[in-house]
């Protein structure tokens, strides 16, 4: 099993989770988060004073998926929130050991 985190950009997030869907990801936690990588924020004016926005808002989609799925949810993910420009966002993945699922102590891939 694998753990999938992506942040994408905000607008890329109904694209994203349609084609995690089709390809039959059945769970995902979604989160509203702030950050910025190379872009490092941008400036703006409001009010006539102009200041900087350097934590911009994101998406962080987190998935547990077996080991067959990871590949396609990777290239579902970058198909669906590639813009080809700055700020596009990441993903990361990790190991996971164990899961279980707490309503009747399924364990392993079944727990997904």
């Amino acid at each position: 099993m694998k753990k999938v985190e992506a942040i994408i950009q905000p607008s890329r997030f109904e694209a994203v989770k349609d084609a995690l869907i089709e390809i039959g990801v059945e769970g995902m936690t979604v989160s509203d988060v702030r950050g910025h990588g190379r872009q490092k924020g941008h400036t703006e004016v409001y009010r006539g004073r102009e200041y900087t926005v350097d934590l911009l808002p994101k998406i962080k989609i987190e998935l547990v998926l077996p080991d067959h799925l990871v590949d396609a949810a990777v290239q579902a993910i970058l198909k669906a929130a590639k813009t080809g420009k700055i700020g596009d966002g990441k993903i990361f993945l990790s190991a996971i050991e164990e899961a279980i699922r707490i309503r009747n102590e399924e364990r392993g891939e079944n727990a997904l």
